[in-house]
């Protein structure tokens, strides 16, 4: 989808039977404008992973999703009700792939009760206070997720306003050759 990959917004690689995808969802925390891009995205992105869960491959999608699903994916939830990343049409979405469609949350199967905050804003010493936000997530398929060991947020150097998600698996990737798919 053209106005999609402009964007370079999706990436994935093929292992065998194995999927791993890069994913980095539109933020519509910009503007009204950028807001709609959003839930446009999330309407033609919807079906496409109905249909990746249905192939029968094991799938990671890895990235920036730009929704903090649930109040304890983030510090201040109750002041973010209304914006962009936490509007309860993003978090319905959101909370579709898991419970309809059958992904999975990855972070939150191996820690339930952890925030895991993966962005924080630039202002107010939101960092260093911890005040985050979960948006980078791992979205895996259930045999999959079931072979996740340990994960972290990697904060032992600063890249940017995320942290990356770290995961271990307990699984050999496939020897055969990859190809890249839009």
């Amino acid at each position: 989808i053209d106005w999609i990959d402009s964007e370079g917004r999706y990436l994935q690689l093929d292992f065998g039977p194995l999927s791993v995808i890069s994913l980095y969802l539109p933020s519509g925390s910009s503007s009204e404008e950028r807001q709609q891009v959003k839930f446009d995205f999330l309407a033609v992105f919807l079906p496409h992973l109905e249909a990746l869960y249905a192939s029968g491959r094991e799938v990671v999608i890895c990235g920036d999703w730009n929704i903090a699903h649930n109040e304890i994916d983030l510090k201040n939830w109750k002041g973010n009700r209304k914006n962009s990343g936490f509007l309860p049409e993003e978090r319905a979405w959101i909370g579709e792939l898991f419970s309809r469609v059958g992904w999975r949350d990855v972070w939150r199967t191996l820690y339930p009760e952890a925030p895991g905050y993966s962005w924080w804003s630039n202002r107010g010493q939101a960092y260093a206070k911890d005040v985050g936000w979960r948006i980078d997530y791992q979205v895996a398929t259930p045999a999959l997720t079931a072979s996740a060991l340990k994960a972290s947020v990697y904060k032992g150097e600063k890249f940017s306003d995320h942290a990356p998600l770290v995961i271990d698996y307990q699984r050999e990737l496939p020897c055969s050759t990859s190809s890249a798919t839009n």
